[in-house]
């Protein structure tokens, strides 16, 4: 586990500064390790947020095919899997399974919100649909596939397993940052390193953006800068 410290650095950086940090340590990242389709913010306003996936599946277009007793102890075994199910903070991420038919049914609502709040999640990234906004667990952030009425049939498939939303491939434990522009994941042996890559990419893009705020910028102060900014590790 990282330390809280740094959590709560990382957590101060938005969800673009951070997939440019990773990007100033490996280049490969340019390409993966973060959501690639768009996503619904409600909660625009709301900060970033930082911490251990605790994923999940779940199904909307028909009923579960588990009889009610073993459906029930399902559900307990998640809700204590999401309690207790490995480093804290948590963040669930959850993916729909229903192909053509994603965002069908919410899983997601006033009381799930509340209830993930409640056993320590800061935060939930879904392919799914969300509802029930306005009741929403206040200071929850959420980035999901859509915004709908029913909960039709959702129930759970799974979790605890490796899953996909919106492109980006999680696992159980690994460390997510997101905000309103999306969400990305973050390799613990890197997370040290992401500091001071922002501290770079600040001075770097400083050198422009005080130019070409001020009076009187022209292509030959840009271009000037534009070397300078070369200068600049």
């Amino acid at each position: 586990m990282l330390s809280s410290d740094l959590l709560s650095k990382l957590a101060t950086f938005d969800t673009p500064t951070i997939c440019n940090a990773l990007e100033v340590i490996d280049p490969a990242f340019r390409s993966s390790g973060f959501t690639q389709r768009p996503l619904v913010c409600p909660f625009p306003d709301l900060p970033a947020f930082v911490g251990y996936a605790r994923t999940a599946t779940i199904r909307a277009t028909h009923p579960s095919e588990l009889p009610g007793q073993d459906a029930r102890n399902q559900r307990l075994g998640y809700y204590e899997y999401i309690a207790s199910g490995g480093p804290i903070p948590s963040v669930t991420v959850i993916q729909d399974l229903d192909g053509a038919d994603v965002g069908f049914g919410c899983f997601w609502g006033e009381v799930q919100s509340n209830v993930h709040k409640g056993l320590g999640s800061v935060g939930v990234v879904t392919d799914g649909s969300v509802r029930d906004i306005p009741q929403w667990a206040s200071g929850l952030p959420v980035l999901a596939g859509s915004i709908m009425p029913s909960h039709a049939h959702v129930h759970l498939a799974d979790y605890g397993k490796e899953i996909r939303v919106s492109g980006m491939v999680v696992k159980s434990g690994d460390l997510v940052h997101g905000d309103q522009h999306g969400a990305v994941i973050i390799p613990e042996a890197l997370a040290e390193k992401i500091p001071d890559a922002v501290g770079v990419l600040e001075r770097k893009e400083a050198v422009i953006l005080d130019l070409a705020r001020a009076p009187g910028f022209t292509f030959e102060k840009l271009r000037d800068a534009l070397q300078k900014q070369e200068e600049i590790h």
